[in-house]
């Protein structure tokens, strides 16, 4: 293993739902960060900036990255300062 006992950011490069679940064939390690904390404030920075990738934060002591699908039934609003602030 690469990255023993450690929290990984990935993006799943190819994946497809099946029984309410993702199921990632293929990822990509995008960073380690230090803990945690780290890595879900983290991954919030990069789902903030990116929303088209499909990322996820997880640590390497499971044995599976299991990813349960939810369906969203409300709105997500994204707010954005102005730049003259």
């Amino acid at each position: 293993m690469k990255h023993p006992n450690a929290w990984l950011i990935i993006e799943a490069v190819r994946a497809h739902s099946e029984e309410d679940r993702r199921v990632v064939e293929r990822l990509d390690v995008v960073e380690v960060p230090p803990d945690g904390a780290a890595a879900h404030r983290r991954y919030r920075e990069l789902y903030r900036t990116q929303p088209e990738r499909e990322l996820y934060f997880a640590h390497t002591k499971n044995d599976e990255l299991l990813i349960e699908e939810r369906l969203w039934t409300g709105w997500r609003v994204r707010l954005h300062e102005e730049a003259s602030r």
